[in-house]
Protein backbone atom coordinates (compact mmCIF):
# COMPACT_ATOMS: atom_id res chain seq x y z
CA UNK A 1 0.00 0.00 0.00
CA UNK A 2 0.88 3.66 -0.11
CA UNK A 3 2.31 5.34 3.02
CA UNK A 4 -0.24 5.58 5.84
CA UNK A 5 -2.97 3.52 4.21
CA UNK A 6 -2.99 1.15 7.17
CA UNK A 7 -0.76 -1.85 6.40
CA UNK A 8 0.74 -2.18 9.87
CA UNK A 9 -2.61 -1.78 11.65
CA UNK A 10 -4.21 -4.43 9.43
CA UNK A 11 -1.32 -6.75 10.31
CA UNK A 12 -2.03 -6.14 14.00
CA UNK A 13 -5.66 -7.22 13.57
CA UNK A 14 -4.77 -10.33 11.59
CA UNK A 15 -2.30 -11.38 14.30
CA UNK A 16 -4.96 -10.79 16.96
CA UNK A 17 -7.64 -12.84 15.18
CA UNK A 18 -5.26 -15.75 14.58
CA UNK A 19 -4.10 -15.63 18.20
CA UNK A 20 -0.42 -15.00 17.53
CA UNK A 21 -0.26 -12.88 20.68
CA UNK A 22 -2.53 -12.74 23.70
CA UNK A 23 -4.57 -9.55 24.11
CA UNK A 24 -2.25 -8.53 26.94
CA UNK A 25 0.84 -8.59 24.71
CA UNK A 26 -0.91 -6.81 21.88
CA UNK A 27 0.29 -3.28 21.26
CA UNK A 28 -0.15 -0.91 18.33
CA UNK A 29 2.05 -1.74 15.32
CA UNK A 30 3.53 -4.90 16.82
CA UNK A 31 5.69 -5.44 13.78
CA UNK A 32 7.38 -2.03 13.79
CA UNK A 33 10.02 -3.15 16.25
CA UNK A 34 12.64 -0.42 15.71
CA UNK A 35 12.35 2.68 17.96
CA UNK A 36 12.85 4.82 14.91
CA UNK A 37 9.85 3.22 13.18
CA UNK A 38 7.60 3.94 16.14
CA UNK A 39 8.68 7.56 16.48
CA UNK A 40 8.20 8.42 12.85
CA UNK A 41 5.15 6.18 12.47
CA UNK A 42 6.57 4.48 9.40
CA UNK A 43 7.65 0.95 8.57
CA UNK A 44 11.28 0.62 7.47
CA UNK A 45 12.03 -3.11 7.63
CA UNK A 46 9.70 -5.76 6.27
CA UNK A 47 8.68 -8.19 9.06
CA UNK A 48 7.37 -11.72 8.71
CA UNK A 49 4.95 -13.76 10.83
CA UNK A 50 3.59 -17.31 10.75
CA UNK A 51 -0.02 -17.78 11.94
CA UNK A 52 -2.67 -20.49 12.07
CA UNK A 53 -6.10 -19.42 10.88
CA UNK A 54 -9.23 -21.51 11.51
CA UNK A 55 -11.43 -20.78 8.51
CA UNK A 56 -15.23 -21.00 8.30
CA UNK A 57 -14.96 -24.31 6.38
CA UNK A 58 -13.50 -25.88 9.54
CA UNK A 59 -9.99 -26.33 8.12
CA UNK A 60 -6.97 -24.70 9.78
CA UNK A 61 -4.67 -22.90 7.37
CA UNK A 62 -1.11 -21.83 8.05
CA UNK A 63 -0.47 -18.27 6.86
CA UNK A 64 2.99 -16.78 6.38
CA UNK A 65 2.72 -13.06 5.95
CA UNK A 66 5.03 -10.09 5.62
CA UNK A 67 4.29 -6.46 6.54
CA UNK A 68 6.19 -4.18 4.14
CA UNK A 69 7.12 -0.47 4.06
CA UNK A 70 5.36 2.02 1.78
CA UNK A 71 8.01 4.69 1.19
CA UNK A 72 9.67 4.80 -2.22
CA UNK A 73 13.11 4.76 -0.52
CA UNK A 74 12.38 1.31 0.88
CA UNK A 75 10.77 -0.20 -2.22
CA UNK A 76 13.68 -2.66 -2.35
CA UNK A 77 12.36 -4.22 0.87
CA UNK A 78 9.01 -4.65 -0.86
CA UNK A 79 10.34 -6.33 -4.00
CA UNK A 80 12.46 -8.71 -1.90
CA UNK A 81 9.45 -9.69 0.18
CA UNK A 82 7.32 -10.25 -2.93
CA UNK A 83 9.86 -12.72 -4.30
CA UNK A 84 9.08 -14.96 -1.34
CA UNK A 85 5.28 -14.86 -1.65
CA UNK A 86 2.38 -16.32 -3.66
CA UNK A 87 -0.01 -13.43 -3.28
CA UNK A 88 -0.43 -9.92 -1.96
CA UNK A 89 -3.10 -7.82 -0.26
CA UNK A 90 -3.34 -4.44 -1.96
CA UNK A 91 -4.52 -2.10 0.80
CA UNK A 92 -6.16 1.13 -0.37
CA UNK A 93 -7.45 3.90 1.90
CA UNK A 94 -11.18 4.30 1.12
CA UNK A 95 -10.88 8.06 1.69
CA UNK A 96 -7.61 8.88 -0.08
CA UNK A 97 -8.02 6.51 -3.01
CA UNK A 98 -5.26 5.23 -5.29
CA UNK A 99 -1.86 6.93 -4.89
CA UNK A 100 1.45 6.61 -6.76
CA UNK A 101 2.99 4.03 -4.44
CA UNK A 102 -0.17 1.89 -4.65
CA UNK A 103 0.47 1.64 -8.38
CA UNK A 104 4.21 1.06 -8.19
CA UNK A 105 3.98 -1.75 -5.62
CA UNK A 106 1.02 -3.33 -7.36
CA UNK A 107 2.82 -3.48 -10.71
CA UNK A 108 5.85 -5.05 -9.03
CA UNK A 109 3.55 -7.74 -7.60
CA UNK A 110 1.89 -8.37 -10.96
CA UNK A 111 5.26 -8.65 -12.75
CA UNK A 112 6.14 -11.43 -10.32
CA UNK A 113 2.86 -13.22 -11.14
CA UNK A 114 1.37 -12.85 -7.67
CA UNK A 115 -2.35 -13.06 -7.01
CA UNK A 116 -3.38 -9.53 -5.95
CA UNK A 117 -6.37 -9.19 -3.60
CA UNK A 118 -7.67 -5.62 -3.24
CA UNK A 119 -8.77 -4.46 0.23
CA UNK A 120 -10.54 -1.16 0.96
CA UNK A 121 -9.44 0.02 4.41
CA UNK A 122 -10.61 2.79 6.78
CA UNK A 123 -14.34 2.52 5.96
CA UNK A 124 -15.07 3.81 9.49
CA UNK A 125 -13.92 7.31 8.49
CA UNK A 126 -16.62 9.84 7.59
CA UNK A 127 -14.73 10.75 4.39
CA UNK A 128 -14.67 7.14 3.14
CA UNK A 129 -16.25 6.54 -0.27
CA UNK A 130 -15.61 2.85 -1.07
CA UNK A 131 -17.72 2.88 -4.27
CA UNK A 132 -15.67 5.67 -5.86
CA UNK A 133 -12.36 4.16 -4.77
CA UNK A 134 -13.35 0.73 -6.13
CA UNK A 135 -13.94 2.39 -9.51
CA UNK A 136 -10.61 4.20 -9.22
CA UNK A 137 -8.74 0.94 -8.60
CA UNK A 138 -10.36 -0.54 -11.68
CA UNK A 139 -9.71 2.57 -13.77
CA UNK A 140 -6.08 3.26 -12.79
CA UNK A 141 -4.68 -0.09 -11.64
CA UNK A 142 -6.80 -2.35 -13.83
CA UNK A 143 -7.92 -4.90 -11.21
CA UNK A 144 -11.59 -5.78 -10.82
CA UNK A 145 -12.44 -4.32 -7.42
CA UNK A 146 -16.24 -4.32 -7.46
CA UNK A 147 -16.41 -7.03 -4.79
CA UNK A 148 -13.23 -5.97 -2.96
CA UNK A 149 -13.34 -6.58 0.79
CA UNK A 150 -14.34 -3.50 2.77
CA UNK A 151 -12.83 -3.33 6.23
CA UNK A 152 -11.59 -1.05 8.96
CA UNK A 153 -8.34 -2.25 10.49
CA UNK A 154 -8.72 0.18 13.38
CA UNK A 155 -12.13 -1.04 14.59
CA UNK A 156 -11.66 -4.59 13.29
CA UNK A 157 -14.77 -4.59 11.09
CA UNK A 158 -14.47 -6.89 8.07
CA UNK A 159 -10.99 -8.21 8.89
CA UNK A 160 -12.49 -11.71 9.17
CA UNK A 161 -13.69 -11.34 5.55
CA UNK A 162 -10.17 -10.34 4.49
CA UNK A 163 -8.86 -13.63 5.90
CA UNK A 164 -11.63 -15.68 4.25
CA UNK A 165 -10.93 -14.04 0.90
CA UNK A 166 -7.22 -14.61 1.38
CA UNK A 167 -7.66 -18.34 1.92
CA UNK A 168 -10.02 -18.54 -1.06
CA UNK A 169 -8.10 -16.51 -3.66
CA UNK A 170 -4.39 -16.82 -2.93
CA UNK A 171 -2.91 -20.08 -4.26
CA UNK A 172 -1.13 -22.42 -1.82
CA UNK A 173 2.67 -22.74 -2.18
CA UNK A 174 3.95 -25.16 -4.79
CA UNK A 175 7.00 -27.30 -4.25
CA UNK A 176 8.11 -30.83 -3.50
CA UNK A 177 8.55 -31.63 0.21
CA UNK A 178 10.59 -34.73 -0.70
CA UNK A 179 12.89 -33.00 -3.24
CA UNK A 180 16.36 -31.60 -2.55
CA UNK A 181 16.31 -28.53 -0.30
CA UNK A 182 16.11 -25.08 -1.85
CA UNK A 183 15.68 -22.17 0.57
CA UNK A 184 15.80 -18.49 -0.35
CA UNK A 185 17.45 -16.06 2.09
CA UNK A 186 15.03 -13.11 2.23
CA UNK A 187 16.67 -11.07 4.96
CA UNK A 188 19.33 -11.26 7.65
CA UNK A 189 20.45 -9.38 10.74
CA UNK A 190 23.22 -9.60 13.30
CA UNK A 191 22.56 -10.74 16.83
CA UNK A 192 25.33 -10.23 19.37
CA UNK A 193 24.80 -13.68 20.92
CA UNK A 194 23.76 -15.82 17.96
CA UNK A 195 25.78 -14.28 15.13
CA UNK A 196 24.04 -13.96 11.79
CA UNK A 197 20.29 -14.75 11.81
CA UNK A 198 18.72 -15.39 8.39
CA UNK A 199 15.08 -15.23 7.38
CA UNK A 200 14.43 -17.99 4.84
CA UNK A 201 11.60 -19.22 2.64
CA UNK A 202 11.64 -22.93 1.83
CA UNK A 203 10.72 -23.50 -1.83
CA UNK A 204 11.48 -27.24 -2.04
CA UNK A 205 12.41 -29.94 0.44
CA UNK A 206 12.57 -29.86 4.24
CA UNK A 207 15.15 -28.36 6.59
CA UNK A 208 15.68 -30.12 9.93
CA UNK A 209 17.55 -28.94 13.00
CA UNK A 210 21.14 -30.20 12.91
CA UNK A 211 21.30 -30.55 9.10
CA UNK A 212 24.47 -29.50 7.31
CA UNK A 213 23.52 -26.69 4.94
CA UNK A 214 25.49 -25.27 2.05
CA UNK A 215 25.38 -21.66 0.80
CA UNK A 216 25.19 -22.00 -2.98
CA UNK A 217 27.11 -18.89 -4.02
CA UNK A 218 30.12 -19.45 -1.76
CA UNK A 219 29.96 -23.25 -1.38
CA UNK A 220 30.60 -23.02 2.36
CA UNK A 221 28.81 -25.41 4.70
CA UNK A 222 27.34 -24.64 8.13
CA UNK A 223 25.43 -26.50 10.79
CA UNK A 224 21.76 -25.57 11.26
CA UNK A 225 21.97 -24.99 15.03
CA UNK A 226 18.54 -23.50 15.65
CA UNK A 227 15.55 -22.72 13.49
CA UNK A 228 11.96 -21.68 13.95
CA UNK A 229 9.22 -19.22 13.11
CA UNK A 230 8.01 -15.81 14.21
CA UNK A 231 4.60 -15.65 15.78
CA UNK A 232 5.76 -12.46 16.08
CA UNK A 233 7.81 -13.88 18.98
CA UNK A 234 10.81 -15.98 18.01
CA UNK A 235 9.72 -19.62 18.53
CA UNK A 236 11.99 -22.65 18.11
CA UNK A 237 10.95 -25.54 15.86
CA UNK A 238 12.62 -28.82 14.91
CA UNK A 239 11.98 -28.52 11.17
CA UNK A 240 10.78 -26.14 8.47
CA UNK A 241 8.76 -27.71 5.66
CA UNK A 242 8.36 -26.78 2.04
CA UNK A 243 6.39 -23.52 1.71
CA UNK A 244 7.17 -22.24 5.21
CA UNK A 245 9.00 -19.07 6.14
CA UNK A 246 11.22 -19.07 9.20
CA UNK A 247 14.49 -18.03 10.80
CA UNK A 248 17.74 -19.95 10.91
CA UNK A 249 20.88 -19.61 13.04
CA UNK A 250 24.07 -21.32 11.86
CA UNK A 251 26.65 -19.63 14.10
CA UNK A 252 28.00 -17.69 11.13
CA UNK A 253 30.35 -15.06 12.53
CA UNK A 254 31.41 -13.61 9.19
CA UNK A 255 28.97 -10.91 8.10
CA UNK A 256 29.20 -11.86 4.42
CA UNK A 257 28.70 -15.58 5.11
CA UNK A 258 25.10 -15.83 3.91
CA UNK A 259 24.23 -12.98 1.56
CA UNK A 260 20.59 -11.96 1.09
CA UNK A 261 19.10 -13.37 -2.13
CA UNK A 262 21.25 -16.50 -1.93
CA UNK A 263 20.02 -20.11 -1.90
CA UNK A 264 20.65 -22.66 0.85
CA UNK A 265 20.66 -26.39 0.14
CA UNK A 266 21.68 -29.59 1.96
CA UNK A 267 25.37 -30.48 1.83
CA UNK A 268 24.73 -34.21 1.34
CA UNK A 269 21.97 -33.85 -1.26
CA UNK A 270 22.46 -30.48 -2.98
CA UNK A 271 19.96 -28.94 -5.41
CA UNK A 272 21.02 -28.65 -9.06
CA UNK A 273 20.70 -24.89 -9.37
CA UNK A 274 20.13 -21.85 -7.20
CA UNK A 275 16.80 -20.03 -7.01
CA UNK A 276 16.56 -16.76 -8.92
CA UNK A 277 17.61 -14.13 -6.37
CA UNK A 278 16.87 -10.41 -6.43
CA UNK A 279 18.27 -7.85 -8.78
CA UNK A 280 20.86 -5.73 -6.98
CA UNK A 281 19.68 -2.16 -6.54
CA UNK A 282 21.91 0.72 -7.48
CA UNK A 283 22.22 3.50 -4.91
CA UNK A 284 20.94 6.84 -6.23
CA UNK A 285 22.47 9.22 -3.70
CA UNK A 286 25.99 9.27 -2.31
CA UNK A 287 27.36 11.13 0.69
CA UNK A 288 30.51 11.00 2.77
CA UNK A 289 30.08 9.96 6.42
CA UNK A 290 32.91 10.78 8.81
CA UNK A 291 33.22 10.11 12.55
CA UNK A 292 33.66 13.34 14.54
CA UNK A 293 36.61 11.91 16.48
CA UNK A 294 39.07 9.83 14.49
CA UNK A 295 39.28 7.25 17.32
CA UNK A 296 35.80 6.06 16.37
CA UNK A 297 36.86 4.93 12.88
CA UNK A 298 37.13 1.21 13.79
CA UNK A 299 33.79 1.21 15.62
CA UNK A 300 32.21 3.02 12.68
CA UNK A 301 33.53 0.39 10.25
CA UNK A 302 32.08 -2.49 12.31
CA UNK A 303 28.76 -0.69 12.70
CA UNK A 304 28.47 -0.17 8.93
CA UNK A 305 29.21 -3.85 8.36
CA UNK A 306 26.49 -5.00 10.75
CA UNK A 307 24.00 -2.48 9.40
CA UNK A 308 24.62 -3.40 5.76
CA UNK A 309 23.83 -7.01 6.66
CA UNK A 310 20.36 -5.89 7.72
CA UNK A 311 19.97 -3.41 4.85
CA UNK A 312 21.09 -4.91 1.57
CA UNK A 313 20.65 -1.67 -0.36
CA UNK A 314 23.37 0.17 1.59
CA UNK A 315 26.70 0.56 -0.21
CA UNK A 316 29.93 1.83 1.35
CA UNK A 317 33.66 2.22 0.61
CA UNK A 318 36.48 3.90 2.58
CA UNK A 319 37.26 7.53 1.77
CA UNK A 320 39.65 10.08 3.23
CA UNK A 321 39.36 13.84 3.19
CA UNK A 322 42.03 16.39 4.06
CA UNK A 323 39.49 18.35 6.10
CA UNK A 324 37.59 15.55 7.83
CA UNK A 325 40.07 12.67 8.08
CA UNK A 326 39.06 9.04 7.45
CA UNK A 327 35.48 7.95 6.82
CA UNK A 328 33.27 6.18 4.29
CA UNK A 329 31.54 7.09 1.05
CA UNK A 330 28.04 5.62 1.39
CA UNK A 331 25.37 5.03 -1.24
CA UNK A 332 21.64 5.29 -0.43
CA UNK A 333 18.33 4.84 -2.26
CA UNK A 334 17.11 8.32 -1.35
CA UNK A 335 17.31 11.07 1.23
CA UNK A 336 14.91 9.46 3.72
CA UNK A 337 17.02 6.29 3.55
CA UNK A 338 20.15 8.35 4.21
CA UNK A 339 18.57 10.11 7.19
CA UNK A 340 17.39 6.81 8.70
CA UNK A 341 20.78 5.11 8.28
CA UNK A 342 22.54 8.06 9.86
CA UNK A 343 20.12 8.02 12.80
CA UNK A 344 20.45 4.26 13.24
CA UNK A 345 24.25 4.55 13.31
CA UNK A 346 24.11 7.33 15.88
CA UNK A 347 21.55 5.53 18.08
CA UNK A 348 22.22 1.84 17.86
CA UNK A 349 26.01 2.17 17.70
CA UNK A 350 26.49 5.38 19.66
CA UNK A 351 28.54 7.25 17.05
CA UNK A 352 28.88 10.98 16.30
CA UNK A 353 28.92 11.56 12.55
CA UNK A 354 29.44 14.37 10.06
CA UNK A 355 27.72 14.04 6.67
CA UNK A 356 28.87 15.80 3.51
CA UNK A 357 26.37 17.18 0.98
CA UNK A 358 24.61 14.36 -0.93
CA UNK A 359 25.44 13.93 -4.65
CA UNK A 360 24.24 11.61 -7.40
CA UNK A 361 26.40 9.55 -9.80
CA UNK A 362 27.61 11.29 -12.95
CA UNK A 363 28.88 9.63 -16.11
CA UNK A 364 32.00 11.34 -17.48
CA UNK A 365 33.57 10.78 -20.90
CA UNK A 366 37.16 12.00 -20.80
CA UNK A 367 39.05 13.48 -23.76
CA UNK A 368 40.78 10.09 -24.15
CA UNK A 369 37.27 8.61 -24.73
CA UNK A 370 37.10 6.47 -21.61
CA UNK A 371 33.90 6.49 -19.56
CA UNK A 372 34.07 6.78 -15.79
CA UNK A 373 31.41 7.06 -13.08
CA UNK A 374 31.87 9.78 -10.49
CA UNK A 375 30.04 9.66 -7.14
CA UNK A 376 31.90 12.44 -5.37
CA UNK A 377 32.91 15.96 -6.44
CA UNK A 378 36.54 15.30 -5.49
CA UNK A 379 36.79 12.45 -8.04
CA UNK A 380 35.78 14.67 -10.96
CA UNK A 381 38.65 15.03 -13.51
CA UNK A 382 40.07 18.47 -14.36
CA UNK A 383 37.84 20.64 -16.59
CA UNK A 384 40.09 20.43 -19.67
CA UNK A 385 40.13 16.59 -19.52
CA UNK A 386 36.35 16.27 -19.73
CA UNK A 387 34.88 15.67 -23.17
CA UNK A 388 31.30 15.28 -21.97
CA UNK A 389 29.58 15.14 -18.58
CA UNK A 390 26.26 13.29 -18.37
CA UNK A 391 23.85 13.45 -15.46
CA UNK A 392 21.30 10.80 -14.42
CA UNK A 393 17.70 11.48 -15.45
CA UNK A 394 14.82 10.09 -13.37
CA UNK A 395 11.42 9.21 -14.73
CA UNK A 396 8.88 10.57 -12.24
CA UNK A 397 5.28 9.37 -12.11
CA UNK A 398 3.01 11.68 -10.16
CA UNK A 399 -0.67 11.32 -9.25
CA UNK A 400 -2.47 14.47 -8.12
CA UNK A 401 -5.91 16.15 -8.02
CA UNK A 402 -6.62 18.40 -11.02
CA UNK A 403 -6.77 21.53 -8.85
CA UNK A 404 -3.01 21.46 -8.24
CA UNK A 405 -1.92 20.70 -11.81
CA UNK A 406 -0.66 24.24 -12.55
CA UNK A 407 1.48 24.50 -9.41
CA UNK A 408 3.05 21.10 -9.94
CA UNK A 409 3.90 21.78 -13.60
CA UNK A 410 5.57 25.06 -12.58
CA UNK A 411 7.63 23.16 -10.00
CA UNK A 412 8.69 20.50 -12.53
CA UNK A 413 9.81 23.13 -15.05
CA UNK A 414 11.80 24.94 -12.36
CA UNK A 415 13.53 21.63 -11.65
CA UNK A 416 14.58 21.39 -15.36
CA UNK A 417 11.93 18.72 -16.06
CA UNK A 418 10.51 17.60 -19.42
CA UNK A 419 6.91 16.38 -19.63
CA UNK A 420 6.46 13.03 -21.41
CA UNK A 421 2.89 12.05 -20.57
CA UNK A 422 -0.34 13.26 -18.98
CA UNK A 423 -3.54 11.24 -18.47
CA UNK A 424 -6.81 12.23 -16.76
CA UNK A 425 -8.61 9.66 -14.55
CA UNK A 426 -11.81 11.31 -13.34
CA UNK A 427 -10.65 13.89 -10.83
CA UNK A 428 -7.05 12.64 -10.72
CA UNK A 429 -4.26 13.45 -13.19
CA UNK A 430 -1.35 11.10 -13.87
CA UNK A 431 1.74 13.11 -14.88
CA UNK A 432 5.03 11.71 -16.16
CA UNK A 433 8.10 13.92 -16.21
CA UNK A 434 11.78 13.32 -16.85
CA UNK A 435 13.64 15.28 -14.18
CA UNK A 436 17.39 15.22 -13.40
CA UNK A 437 18.02 12.87 -10.47
CA UNK A 438 20.06 15.55 -8.67
CA UNK A 439 16.96 17.78 -8.48
CA UNK A 440 14.70 14.90 -7.40
CA UNK A 441 16.86 13.84 -4.47
CA UNK A 442 17.58 17.40 -3.35
CA UNK A 443 14.15 18.61 -2.18
CA UNK A 444 11.70 17.74 -4.95
CA UNK A 445 9.51 15.47 -2.81
CA UNK A 446 9.07 18.07 -0.04
CA UNK A 447 8.33 20.84 -2.53
CA UNK A 448 5.85 18.62 -4.39
CA UNK A 449 4.01 17.88 -1.14
CA UNK A 450 3.86 21.55 -0.13
CA UNK A 451 2.69 22.90 -3.51
CA UNK A 452 -0.12 20.34 -3.59
CA UNK A 453 -1.05 20.52 0.13
CA UNK A 454 0.09 16.92 0.53
CA UNK A 455 -2.24 15.44 -2.09
CA UNK A 456 0.30 14.68 -4.83
CA UNK A 457 2.19 11.40 -4.64
CA UNK A 458 5.43 10.47 -6.36
CA UNK A 459 7.21 7.38 -7.61
CA UNK A 460 10.50 7.64 -9.49
CA UNK A 461 13.10 5.40 -11.09
CA UNK A 462 16.38 5.87 -12.92
CA UNK A 463 15.95 6.19 -16.70
CA UNK A 464 19.27 7.06 -18.40
CA UNK A 465 22.31 9.34 -18.48
CA UNK A 466 22.04 12.50 -20.57
CA UNK A 467 24.68 15.07 -21.53
CA UNK A 468 24.29 18.28 -19.60
CA UNK A 469 26.21 21.43 -18.71
CA UNK A 470 27.32 20.59 -15.18
CA UNK A 471 30.11 22.33 -13.28
CA UNK A 472 31.97 21.77 -10.03
CA UNK A 473 31.79 24.61 -7.55
CA UNK A 474 34.76 24.71 -5.16
CA UNK A 475 34.89 26.65 -1.94
CA UNK A 476 38.15 28.41 -1.16
CA UNK A 477 38.98 29.76 2.28
CA UNK A 478 41.98 32.11 2.25
CA UNK A 479 42.77 30.79 -1.21
CA UNK A 480 42.81 27.12 -0.14
CA UNK A 481 40.34 24.54 -1.45
CA UNK A 482 38.21 22.69 1.09
CA UNK A 483 37.42 19.30 -0.47
CA UNK A 484 34.52 18.50 1.86
CA UNK A 485 32.48 21.49 0.68
CA UNK A 486 32.70 21.05 -3.12
CA UNK A 487 29.46 20.40 -5.03
CA UNK A 488 28.44 19.57 -8.59
CA UNK A 489 25.59 21.62 -10.03
CA UNK A 490 24.11 22.88 -13.30
CA UNK A 491 25.79 25.97 -14.77
CA UNK A 492 22.51 27.94 -14.59
CA UNK A 493 22.18 27.33 -10.84
CA UNK A 494 25.88 27.62 -10.02
CA UNK A 495 25.84 31.36 -9.23
CA UNK A 496 22.98 30.96 -6.74
CA UNK A 497 24.26 27.78 -5.09
CA UNK A 498 27.74 29.31 -4.80
CA UNK A 499 26.45 32.52 -3.28
CA UNK A 500 24.17 30.69 -0.80
CA UNK A 501 27.04 28.51 0.38
CA UNK A 502 29.42 31.45 0.82
CA UNK A 503 26.78 33.41 2.77
CA UNK A 504 26.21 30.43 5.07
CA UNK A 505 29.94 30.05 5.65
CA UNK A 506 30.17 33.76 6.51
CA UNK A 507 27.66 33.28 9.33
CA UNK A 508 29.27 30.08 10.61
CA UNK A 509 32.95 30.97 10.75
CA UNK A 510 33.73 32.83 14.00
CA UNK A 511 35.09 36.39 13.61
CA UNK A 512 38.88 36.69 13.48
CA UNK A 513 41.31 39.59 13.95
CA UNK A 514 42.13 39.59 10.23
CA UNK A 515 40.17 39.21 6.98
CA UNK A 516 39.27 35.71 5.85
CA UNK A 517 38.41 35.47 2.17
CA UNK A 518 35.61 32.98 1.49
CA UNK A 519 35.19 32.34 -2.24
CA UNK A 520 33.23 30.03 -4.52
CA UNK A 521 34.90 29.15 -7.82
CA UNK A 522 34.36 27.16 -11.01
CA UNK A 523 37.80 26.04 -12.15
CA UNK A 524 39.81 29.24 -11.78
CA UNK A 525 36.84 31.56 -12.29
CA UNK A 526 35.59 33.07 -9.01
CA UNK A 527 31.75 33.34 -8.95
CA UNK A 528 31.06 34.60 -5.42
CA UNK A 529 33.00 36.01 -2.51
Amino acid sequence: AHIDHGKSTLSDRIIQICGGLSDREMEAQVLDSMDLERERGITIKAQSVTLDYKASDGETYQLNFIDTPGHVDFSYEVSRSLAACEGALLVVDAGQGVEAQTLANCYTAMEMDLEVVPVLNKIDLPAADPERVAEEIEDIVGIDATDAVRCSAKTGVGVQDVLERLVRDIPPPEGDPEGPLQALIIDSWFDNYLGVVSLIRIKNGTLRKGDKVKVMSTGQTYNADRLGIFTPKQVDRTELKCGEVGWLVCAIKDIHGAPVGDTLTLARNPAEKALPGFKKVKPQVYAGLFPVSSDDYEAFRDALGKLSLNDASLFYEPESSSALGFGFRCGFLGLLHMEIIQERLEREYDLDLITTAPTVVYEVETTSREVIYVDSPSKLPAVNNIYELREPIAECHMLLPQAYLGNVITLCVEKRGVQTNMVYHGNQVALTYEIPMAEVVLDFFDRLKSTSRGYASLDYNFKRFQASDMVRVDVLINGERVDALALITHRDNSQNRGRELVEKMKDLIPRQQFDIAIQAAIGTHIIAR
